[in-house]
C-alpha cells in the first residue's frame, strides 16, 4: 500500500494533504477554513484565521494580553 502523496502549501510551504475548494491550490490545516473550506487568500468568512482563538475564549486574555475589566474584580 502506498503513503498518501504530500504537497506542499503555496503559503507556507508546509506539508499539506488538502486543497482550497475556491482556487483549488494545495493548503495546509494553518491556511484551510474549517467553516468554508477555502485557503486564508480565498476565504470569505467574516472571522479570519487569527482571531477565532479570541473569540472562543481560549485564552482568557483580550488582544493586547490584558485581563477583561470584568474579571478584574474592580466594582466600577
Amino acid at each position: 500500500m502506498n503513503p498518501p502523496t504530500q504537497f506542499c502549501c503555496h503559503i507556507c510551504a508546509d506539508p499539506s494533504t488538502h486543497i482550497c475548494l475556491y482556487c483549488t491550490k494545495d493548503a495546509c490545516d494553518n491556511h484551510l477554513c474549517e467553516k468554508c473550506g477555502r485557503c486564508s487568500d480565498c476565504c470569505a468568512c467574516e472571522v479570519h484565521l487569527d482571531e477565532t482563538h479570541q473569540e472562543t475564549g481560549l485564552s482568557g486574555r483580550t488582544s493586547a494580553g490584558a485581563t477583561p475589566p470584568a474579571a478584574s474584580g474592580d466594582p466600577r
